[in-house]
């Protein structure tokens, strides 16, 4: 039976880190990163846009678990509303897979911590900050397992849903 991996989280919270991680500590895995699926500019969000990029997800997604190369499907976007996790879970067929679904939170002085970082070094622009720390709340009410990133190394936090993954 595979596994597929989704890793909720505000922007900079360590999705695409820790999703990096933990595909390199399972072998027959494969990544996705639901922002690779927006890479636009202009960056336009719009009815249709949304639609495409949500298309775009549940095809790779589904071609993934379908694929005999791979036992692990690792994907990660920010999901900070039940219904994308919900809309998106309609469509691919887990019928032959176990979800373990993940949000990661952290603190708000973690996070402007992290982002502040990313700001520094050019990665990020400064609104990133305000709109990231506003999103933290929306991930208490997801029905999925939280995981506090806190003051936490990469690898403390892959092997805490390793721990998951064996559980139950």
């Amino acid at each position: 039976m595979k596994t597929l991996y989704f890793i909720g989280g505000t922007m900079g919270i360590g999705k695409t880190t820790i999703s990096q991680a933990l595909k390199r500590s399972l072998n027959r895995s494969v990544f996705l990163d639901g922002d690779w699926c927006w890479d636009m500019h202009p960056f336009t969000v719009t009815l249709e846009t949304k639609r495409l990029v949500q298309l775009n997800i549940v095809t790779l997604l589904n071609n993934f678990l379908q694929s005999p190369a791979f036992d692990y499907v690792i994907f990660c976007w920010v999901m900070h509303q039940q219904e994308i996790i919900d809309n998106l879970l309609k469509q691919i067929d887990t019928s032959n897979c176990r979800l373990i679904n993940l949000s990661l939170v952290s603190n708000a002085e973690n996070l402007r911590e992290r982002l502040q970082k990313d700001i520094d070094t050019g990665l990020r622009q400064n609104d990133i900050l305000e709109r990231s720390i506003a999103r933290l709340p929306f991930y208490e009410n997801l029905d999925s397992h939280k995981i506090d990133v806190s003051g936490k190394s990469i690898e403390q936090i892959v092997s805490e849903i390793l721990e998951l993954s064996t559980c139950g």
